[in-house]
């Protein structure tokens, strides 16, 4: 044992010579490699850790939620160095792409106006979105009905049908007017022109609880982005690909939507949660809310050049 142990530092000490490196700079950068992969380790164990909520969570946000973690353990890593580790150990999500249509403005109902064109809300209950997605269940869909409020992103309604009927949409209004404790003094409610929000069931609650009435007026999804980006959040950050039956699918989605209210930080209001920003005035929000209005008359300028 001891033979082989001398052989093996003399070839230490040649390949050290042959290198131009002394012996101690050779264990010095072993030990810093170590203590690299050790820290790379502690920061794939939190990141599991925050999956288990979020099991879908992008690479920002996880970096920004780890941050004060990573300050207290004195580890210090860019934010690319920090997308290489996860591309490194299989951790970036993939984008899932739609596949159903849950939209019909094809109907006799009537069509509201756009009142949402410039509006910008300085605090909760000013503007409320609507949207349905759909939730693959078995071998067909279930269909999620939600309304968030656009200032503080909290979901403060939402209901998952078996169809698409308007009654899905009906139930998750209802919630959102329970939870409706702060008054504005103007309150816009914000869809698209399917038949759902345009029937006389749904628009008869908008007119008894004074809820101004607001729809897009094309198929453009910059018309509706806050409640159509929360789906896209939901779906690709929090919910399964599919569900074996129907009451799986409304406890996952109760539970994914209980986690994004209170655990999701949002950079469009300061990194708070939904929340937070919702119930907790004191914070001061930093809204960066985006005119996706003007991007859109961008890029059709640079079209026509």
């Amino acid at each position: 044992m001891r033979v082989a142990q001398q052989q093996s530092n003399r070839c230490t000490g040649a390949l050290c010579k042959l290198l131009g490196y002394s012996r101690q700079a050779l264990y010095k950068h072993n030990r810093e490699g170590e203590k690299e992969i050790f820290l790379q380790d502690l920061i794939i164990e939190k990141v599991l850790e925050i999956r288990k909520l979020q099991p879908r969570i992008g690479g920002r946000k996880l970096y920004f939620m780890l941050s004060g973690y990573l300050e207290g353990h004195s580890i210090k890593i860019g934010r690319d160095a920090f997308f290489d580790l996860l591309r490194n150990r299989v951790l970036l999500v993939k984008i899932r792409r739609r596949k159903a249509i849950t939209t019909d403005s094809n109907h006799y109902w009537r069509k509201y106006p756009n009142l949402t064109k410039g509006f910008i809300p300085n605090a909760i209950n000013q503007l409320w979105v609507s949207d349905i997605t759909y939730i693959i269940i078995g071998s067909g869909f279930g269909y999620l009905s939600l309304i968030t409020d656009a200032f503080s992103h909290k979901i403060i309604g939402f209901h998952l049908s078996r169809d698409l009927k308007a009654e899905g949409c009906i139930e998750a209004l209802a919630k959102a007017i329970k939870e409706l404790n702060i008054l504005a003094s103007r309150l816009i409610h914000h869809s698209d022109r399917g038949v759902q929000y345009c029937s006389s069931g749904y628009v008869d609650i908008l007119h008894e609880n004074k809820l101004e009435i607001s729809m897009t007026q094309n198929g453009d999804p910059r018309e509706n982005a806050v409640a159509e980006r929360m789906n896209g959040i939901l779906k690709v950050e929090l919910l399964k690909t599919c569900y074996p039956d129907f009451k799986t699918a409304v406890e996952d989605i109760t539970k994914a939507v209980s986690i994004y209210n209170h655990f999701r930080p949002h950079s469009s209001i300061g990194n708070l949660t939904p929340q937070q920003a919702h119930t907790q005035p004191e914070l001061k929000p930093k809204k960066l809310w985006k005119t996706y209005y003007r991007s859109a008359k961008k890029e059709n300028n640079k079209n026509d050049d």
